[in-house]
């Protein structure tokens, strides 16, 4: 099954301490996916892209010279890409667009801008239950919902780390990963790691990193007659469950349920079909989570499903191929960038990372405090 649209560019900005403005990394990730579906800019009628400011899809149509016929800035956190997916989809199918690209960036290691403590905006509800605790924002929530999950289940922090172990061991066969050639982990280094809010140390958290990336969809006619093999956009879904965590009756529960069911449904196609994983790696905890919601195993099951190196390069569950945000990079909303290695290993150009025959991918975005949740299949014809 098919939606009719396909992605035909993909591209990441340089990555890491780049020194770059957010607007320059936005450049680079754009013209670079162009140039990958054989595109310019004066192909482009239609803009999503988030957290360059207060009005982003305007600023950067600005910055690029462009009067596009559709936009969305839609600011949902790291799954707002996989959100955009579908409106895109849904836009050029309605004639609203012709080429839309999906684009973000962040120069938040250079600009270091990025603040362990966050916010809770005072002028919330929730504030007034959440403030006086002054948790880490975001990770004393997602180390809530990790204590709450092994506590449950009965599981281990070293289980919990393997997540990050693998993600590492993707890194390594990943030369534009910020931890490429730093060397493997175990588990032990995971849970030896400096604590940031238990049970988390810092192995389980996302890097901090500058980067950013970008895809380009067309209609599947029009793909055809591109550079590259189409990846079709097969289904999509999303759920946006809640804010904060004052009021989450489970923490182990995620909106990935719904989304992932409704992705899965548009494509016709089940978790046991897929064949390579791009989850949200924001915490460790944030994948195992995900796992379960998506249907890739029953709940309280993720960290048995994980371990005996299923996820790690050469397993039957390939998972972030990248090296996702614990090892690649994170650039403050990653799910661009599931989207960019999910096309690569669908038209086979990973190089030393790439998943034999893989034909079906699934990406799936987090965003906020496990607040909106976001699912995209996509595939090739074999």
């Amino acid at each position: 099954m098919s939606t009719g649209v396909a992605i035909v560019g993909a591209a990441e900005s340089d990555l890491g301490v780049t020194g770059r403005s957010i607007l320059g990394l936005q450049a680079q990730a754009v013209s670079r996916a162009l140039d990958d579906a054989g595109l310019s800019l004066r192909d482009v009628d239609g803009i999503a892209t988030t957290g360059v400011s207060r009005f982003s899809a305007t600023q950067l149509a600005d910055y690029f010279g462009l009067e596009p016929r559709w936009t969305d800035s839609t600011y949902a956190g790291g799954s707002a890409f996989e959100m955009f997916v579908a409106r895109a989809a849904q836009a050029i199918r309605a004639g609203q667009a012709e080429t839309v690209v999906i684009s973000f960036a962040s120069d938040q290691r250079s600009a270091r801008s990025r603040s362990l403590g966050g916010v809770v905006e005072a002028h919330t509800p929730e504030a007034q239950f959440e403030t006086p605790y002054a948790p880490l924002y975001p990770v004393s929530y997602y180390a809530m919902a990790a204590q709450r999950y092994l506590h449950d289940y009965g599981k281990t922090r070293e289980q919990l780390a393997e997540i990050a172990v693998a993600a590492r061991e993707w890194a390594l066969l990943n030369p534009a990963a910020f931890r490429y050639g730093k060397g493997p982990l175990t588990a032990a280094d995971v849970v030896g790691a400096p604590m940031v809010s238990t049970p988390l140390t810092t192995l389980d958290c996302c890097l901090v990193t500058d980067g950013g990336g970008a895809v380009v969809l067309t209609s599947s006619e029009r793909a055809r007659d591109l550079r590259h093999r189409p990846v079709e956009v097969l289904g999509y879904g999303e759920r946006t469950t809640n804010t904060s965590m004052t009021a989450v009756p489970d923490l182990t529960v995620t909106g990935a349920e719904g989304s992932g069911a409704d992705a899965f449904a548009r494509a016709g196609v089940t978790p046991a079909d897929i064949d390579v994983v791009q989850v949200y790696d924001s915490f460790t905890i944030t994948v195992a989570l995900s796992l379960e919601g998506l249907g890739f195993c029953g709940r309280g099951e993720a960290l048995d499903l994980v371990a005996g190196g299923r996820i790690r390069p050469g397993g039957d569950l390939p998972l972030n191929t990248s090296g996702g945000g614990l090892s690649y990079c994170h650039p403050g909303q990653f799910g661009v960038l599931l989207l960019v290695e999910a096309v690569r290993q669908l038209r086979g150009e990973a190089g030393d990372r790439q998943v034999p025959d893989a034909r079906l991918a699934v990406a799936h975005g987090t965003g906020g405090i496990l607040s909106t949740h976001a699912t995209v299949v996509l595939g090739v014809d074999g």
